[in-house]
């Protein structure tokens, strides 16, 4: 792979958001509000329930997390959507760039935002509820791999049913990890789900780090088996979803349909 081509689909990206600041919007403003909500809704909690632990530390830490694993989706579909919208995929791809240089531009632009909001999340928890999530110390290394594996992975997996399906799959795509919330144990533990439904958290990576969080705070243990079983399954569907991209990809090609997309456009 050239790495000046990828670096490439990163730099069009920070052009665009440098020529129009609106695009900054989506990048800071939902994961604020959504930081502020939960950490005034965390704090009333703590005024009202007269619990042993702080609402504000398991609660305001998972939102986070979560929201981390949203920019990484969201940041990378974004991007694809960004050449989508200006009907430029077709002078991408008409180039000598290669679709894996493609996709680890959009990996990198991805990365690049998602660290952004996460530093602004994590500027906003500490300055208003003074959150700091690095006390799980090394724990926030797996935790933080674990989501960011996930994110990307949906990110990819998102961003190539849009390719197949065209536009009208986008909304498919918006609401993918949302569909994930009621089986990842943000907000309660996976044992608070009836026994039919663990299973399926069981294949989620993410329920792995708020059960390991909850631990982590509740009881002072976690199972380093148990992140390294989600950091292995994270992987597994990084890997399947760049797979599958490549699958999309070239069935796109093989059948004509990439103009139509670009058309359906216009």
């Amino acid at each position: 792979m050239d790495f000046i081509r990828i670096y490439a689909i990163f730099l069009r990206q920070i052009f665009l958001i440098r020529n129009n600041k609106t695009r900054l919007v989506n990048i800071f403003m939902w994961i604020s509000i959504d930081t502020i909500l939960w950490g005034f809704i965390s704090r009333y909690l703590d005024t009202i329930g007269h619990s042993v632990f702080s609402f504000t530390t398991t609660v305001l830490g998972a939102v986070v997390l979560w929201n981390f694993l949203i920019r990484i989706q969201q940041g990378l579909m974004l991007s694809f959507f960004e050449d989508m919208w200006s009907c430029n995929l077709l002078n991408l791809f008409a180039s000598p760039l290669r679709i894996r240089e493609y996709l680890s531009g959009l990996v990198v632009s991805s990365l690049a935002t998602g660290a952004a909001g996460l530093s602004v999340m994590l500027l906003i928890a500490w300055v208003m509820f003074l959150y700091n999530i690095f006390q799980f110390g090394v724990l926030l290394v797996p935790f933080l791999a674990i989501i960011l594996v996930f994110g990307l992975a949906l990110g990819i997996f998102a961003t190539a049913l849009v390719l197949r399906f065209g536009p009208p799959a986008e909304w498919i795509a918006w609401i993918i990890p949302f569909v994930l919330d009621p089986f990842t144990g943000i907000f309660y533990p996976v044992s608070a789900l009836p026994k039919v439904l663990r299973p399926v958290s069981a294949i989620l990576p993410p329920s792995y780090v708020f059960e390991g969080m909850r631990g982590a705070l509740f009881s002072g243990k976690f199972s380093v088996i148990s992140l390294a079983a989600g950091l292995s399954i994270a992987c597994v569907y990084l890997f399947a979803s760049c797979l599958f991209f490549l699958y999309i990809y070239r069935s796109v090609l093989r059948r004509g349909l990439l103009g139509r997309l670009t058309a359906e456009n216009l």
